[in-house]
């Protein structure tokens, strides 16, 4: 099975937010990974480290805008088909 952005679903990871997760505050980890990065605060081994926790926590809000844009349809289809009655 396809998903609508070509990926197979079968191959797909999980990639919820943890319990407790915050898209502000994890979109403010990765605006301040960027800043040191480009400050050049940091050795070589750690942007890359910086750079593969940025991209997960991407991931997450990816996957957590996904979800809430999911619901929204949702509640849009309900009022739709309430509205046709």
């Amino acid at each position: 099975m396809v998903d609508p952005s070509g990926v197979s679903v079968s191959h797909k990871v999980d990639i919820s937010p943890p319990q407790n997760w915050n898209y502000e505050a994890t979109v403010a980890q990765v605006e301040n990974i960027i800043e040191q990065i480009e400050a050049g605060e940091l050795e070589l081994a750690e942007v890359f480290e910086q750079f593969s926790a940025a991209v997960e926590y991407l991931r997450q809000c990816e996957a957590f805008l996904n979800q809430r844009q999911q619901q929204m349809d949702l509640l849009i289809e309900t009022l739709t088909d309430e509205s046709e009655f």
